[in-house]
């Protein structure tokens, strides 16, 4: 399949920070907000043409901020990964690689610990979030309950499989395990009728489909392959169309290897949309794709910006 390459847009440079993994627009369509390398969630804010703090995840930020080495201090002062809202109201969940589950109020602040551990398990790498609008019920990743953020490396080499799928419901306040033994389980995306949720697998470069309810032959709690991947899968999201956009890093890969890559997926799991960045400018280690306002909004784990394209 051909790919295209993406015209950019726009840039937007976060100063003395780096790593907006996920991107997120809250009810009223204003963003986008990122959680960066320092702890600190981030929003755009148009009018004056810069970030502003909109949130943080520990109660103590002392020497957090600044041109540091943050992978140093992000133990201490929280990691923000995944980002989804509540668009009913206007919270914002958080997923911190080190903080677990959190939530906070649509007037932003110190984020709320709302999940540490399911079924005795402490979270090691809280990854990934999304809420099913219909019934605020909130879906997410834990990469592993070994190994913590820094020892990344570490959980792809010895292909660590103590990761899991997890949903959490506010209303009781009780995290249930939808699926465990997964493989750096990472970013999580809910189908448009909300039948099933599916979660890419880093380590085997593949998305799963985890069936809620039952239907098209499956059962409730089954969990399949979805998609086989041209690289090792970070974030994936749900467009309005209800087809998904995911951010991979396409490295060994004929034809695509070193470069940057995005592929948008159909609901049926095939690749109908592969975006590459040839020059190694545009995006460096995507980590999240966004489909809002007819653009297409790229997150990275490294770079220190998110870049706006044309679709």
């Amino acid at each position: 399949m051909a790919s295209r390459i993406p015209r950019l847009l726009q840039t937007f440079p976060i100063p003395s920070a780096s790593g907006p993994e996920s991107i997120a627009f809250d009810p009223t369509g204003n963003g986008p907000y990122t959680g960066v390398s320092d702890g600190r969630i981030l929003k755009w804010e148009p009018i004056q043409n810069r970030w502003i703090t909109f949130a943080w995840t520990v109660p103590v930020r002392d020497r957090c901020e600044g041109p540091h080495n943050h992978t140093q201090t992000e133990a201490r002062c929280g990691r923000p990964l995944g980002l989804d809202f509540y668009k009913k109201t206007g919270e914002l969940y958080i997923a911190d690689a080190y903080r677990g589950l959190l939530v906070v109020g649509r007037n932003g602040g110190l984020a709320t610990q709302v999940a540490t551990s399911a079924q005795g398990r402490p979270f090691r790498l809280t990854n990934d979030v999304v809420v099913d609008q219909t019934n605020g019920l909130v879906y997410f990743t834990d990469s592993s309950t070994m190994f913590a953020r820094k020892d990344y490396g570490t959980i792809i080499s010895t292909r660590d499989n103590t990761g899991r799928l997890m949903v959490y419901d506010p209303r009781t306040r009780v995290v249930r395990v939808l699926a465990s033994g997964l493989m750096f389980p990472n970013g999580v995306a809910l189908s448009q009728r909300g039948d099933f949720i599916l979660v890419t697998e880093t380590t085997n470069g593949r998305v799963l489909r985890y069936w809620l309810r039952s239907g098209r032959g499956k059962s409730a709690g089954t969990i399949e392959l979805f998609a086989q991947l041209p690289g090792n899968p970070d974030n994936i999201r749900k467009n309005q169309n209800g087809d998904f956009w995911v951010a991979m890093n396409s490295r060994g890969t004929p034809n695509f290897s070193g470069l940057g890559m995005v592929a948008k997926l159909d609901q049926n799991g095939r690749m109908v949309q592969p975006l590459i960045d040839p020059t190694g400018v545009i995006w460096r280690h995507a980590s999240h794709v966004h489909e809002e306002r007819g653009s297409l909004w790229i997150g990275s784990v490294v770079e220190s910006a998110i870049v706006r394209l044309r679709i």
